[in-house]
């Protein structure tokens, strides 16, 4: 499994970024748009988008990897 894919607000934008990186890979001005961009990379990763509150407590998350045990979820 690859590295988890964050949606995290910075400076009043949504930034999609790599877990452990410094460098956003996008920057969105709302949070649906950045959670939008953040399933393909972590679709190419087979990792999970972890989607953060703007306090940045984590929210939800989305598992796009091989997870063995796969959650139940049926909101998408």
């Amino acid at each position: 499994m690859g590295k988890n894919v964050h949606v995290v607000k910075n400076e009043g934008r949504w930034d999609v970024k790599i877990e452990n990186r410094s460098n956003p890979v996008s920057s969105h001005k709302n949070q649906e748009l950045a959670r939008q961009a953040a399933v393909p990379v972590a679709k190419k990763n087979k990792s999970d988008v972890v989607i953060h509150k703007p306090n940045g407590v984590i929210r939800d998350r989305d598992s796009y990897g091989n997870d063995p045990c796969p959650p139940r979820d049926k909101k998408h």
